[in-house]
């Protein structure tokens, strides 16, 4: 199954041909659910109001796609209840669930929906040694049973992040929601030899010699200390590059380092690579795995005062995929 965060991305992969099961969870009650119900998608559902948007929209499943074989050509609407237990996000608290269970009971005996899932989300999964987690996987337990006596038989329970799958056990029940770990970025420390996934690269768009004393870019934030040669790369900010990494962060180009020089522009950055022979379309490698010395996510993040969650997933649309593998 694919999760993806928003109704919108999951019909979006089935307009682009994905007939795998998908699952989407977060959305306002006043979002146009029909399209997901009748691209077959199950839905997450966190309140009643969002259980009868579900409902009103109901009747439209889509059976050509990878539905749990006994609701496939009933119409009726995958779900997935989530429950709070501690995060204080998405999802019913246990205050509100009971009302919760009781109208997913009702809506699955009128036909409308099908409860095949129950999920909640860690909060403190990537400390191996914080009780938080043991605590939230007690109220998870509790919420499923809430969900049985209620009549409900939920075939998946799924609790676990990326951090919860390597480091805790106890949540990984029926199914878990690996992230980042897709990306090859553990949140944990593990000895599971993951490789990052993902590899940003750009090509050399111009270069040129410049004297001692030269101001690069805006603000002109950067004065170059020596003779040297500027080269141009077309990624910046607008492309997800952080504007905090000018005059810190680095790129790869032709096996060596070079620091940004100056500021990240929207649509630019601009390296000093001193004496170094850097030519025009030279590859650029911003970040990846690591194994020739090229930056990698992690770095990105430490320059930039973050996490590299966010470094790989800010990477704007305009920056074409490739798929390899």
């Amino acid at each position: 199954m694919i999760g993806v965060a928003t109704l919108a991305e999951a019909v979006a992969l089935r307009e682009a041909g994905i007939t795998a099961p998908l699952a989407a969870w977060l959305w306002p009650p006043s979002a146009p659910v029909g399209a997901a119900i009748a691209a077959g998608i199950q839905i997450g559902v966190s309140s009643v109001a969002q259980l009868r948007a579900v409902t009103a929209a109901a009747g439209a499943a889509g059976d050509r796609f990878a539905l749990p074989a006994d609701i496939v050509g009933t119409g009726r609407v995958p779900i997935h209840l989530k429950v709070d237990t501690g995060l204080s996000r998405n999802g019913a608290t246990l205050t509100d669930l009971p009302s919760l269970l009781a109208a997913a009971r009702a809506a699955e005996e009128a036909g409308a929906v099908c409860v095949v899932g129950i999920m909640s989300h860690l909060a403190c999964a990537d400390d191996p040694a914080d009780p938080t987690t043991a605590a939230q996987t007690a109220v998870f337990v509790e919420a499923v049973s809430a969900a049985q006596a209620a009549g409900l038989r939920p075939r998946w329970r799924h609790l676990a992040n990326t951090a919860g799958t390597l480091a805790h056990p106890d949540t990984r029940f029926d199914l878990v929601r690996c992230g980042i770990g897709l990306y090859g970025l553990p949140s944990v420390a593990t000895d599971l030899p993951l490789t990052p996934a993902m590899t940003l690269r750009a090509r050399v768009a111009l270069t040129k010699q410049v004297p001692a004393g030269t101001g690069v870019g805006y603000g002109l934030a950067y004065r170059t200390a020596a003779d040297t040669t500027l080269a141009l790369i077309p990624i910046g900010y607008g492309d997800g590059l952080p504007r905090i990494a000018s005059n810190i962060g680095q790129v790869w180009i032709a096996g060596r380092r070079y620091r940004i020089a100056g500021r990240v522009a929207m649509d630019q950055v601009v390296v000093d690579c001193g004496t170094h022979p850097v030519a025009v379309d030279d590859e650029v490698i911003i970040f990846g795995p690591g194994g020739n010395d090229e930056p990698t996510a992690t770095e990105w993040a430490d320059w930039c005062q973050t996490i590299d969650y966010e470094i790989v997933t800010r990477i704007g649309a305009r920056v074409p995929r490739r798929h390899t593998g």
